[in-house]
């Protein structure tokens, strides 16, 4: 199993990181198509190469290939909008809020998987890359479609714990390069 594979990159001192993947890869609160879109869109975003090598060979056992399409797709449009509305958002200037983003960001309105489970890809995504402006979009388009707040929580948390593997994987390759 390829997180077995992750959670052993993962050194004695991260062990609550490593228990808290076998927690989430185990979560039931999202269908698993939700839940391994939610750790392939984070790990895309991360773009830390054992990870993503990794969570896409655990995730293409469950996932469609439109599915894994849509969750790498949710990650590449979130890196770019999280950083532009991100800055829109602290930007004392309310003006550039005004103007049109003049981006494409067509995969938003057409993901190729159901939309509730793409906006559960974009706001884990969207915790990862710390962008207020679209958690409170995407959160705002989830609750719409009636989604619970367990199951927004369920992305965050698989958001964070990627996040932090991420980091813990990079480091530690780091100090054996």
């Amino acid at each position: 199993m390829s997180l077995d594979a992750l959670r052993d990159l993962i050194p004695a001192y991260a062990k609550d990181i490593s228990l808290n993947l076998s927690s989430l890869a185990n979560e039931t609160t999202l269908n698993d198509q939700q839940k391994w879109g939610c750790f392939l869109a984070s790990a895309h975003s991360l773009g830390v190469a054992p990870l993503v090598k990794l969570i896409e060979a655990q995730a293409a056992t469950v996932l469609t290939p439109e599915a894994m399409n849509a969750a790498k797709s949710a990650a590449a449009v979130m890196g770019m909008n999280n950083i532009y509305y991100r800055a829109l958002h602290l930007m004392k200037n309310q003006e550039y809020a005004t103007i049109p983003a003049r981006l494409r960001m067509n995969v938003i309105a057409n993901p190729g998987v159901v939309k509730v489970d793409f906006e559960l890809w974009c706001t884990a995504v969207s915790a990862i890359n710390g962008c207020g402006a679209c958690l409170d979009a995407h959160e705002a388009e989830l609750r719409k479609h009636g989604v619970p707040a367990a199951q927004v929580q369920a992305a965050l948390r698989i958001g964070a714990v990627v996040h932090a593997a991420g980091r813990i994987v990079a480091s530690e390759a780091a100090l054996a390069a």
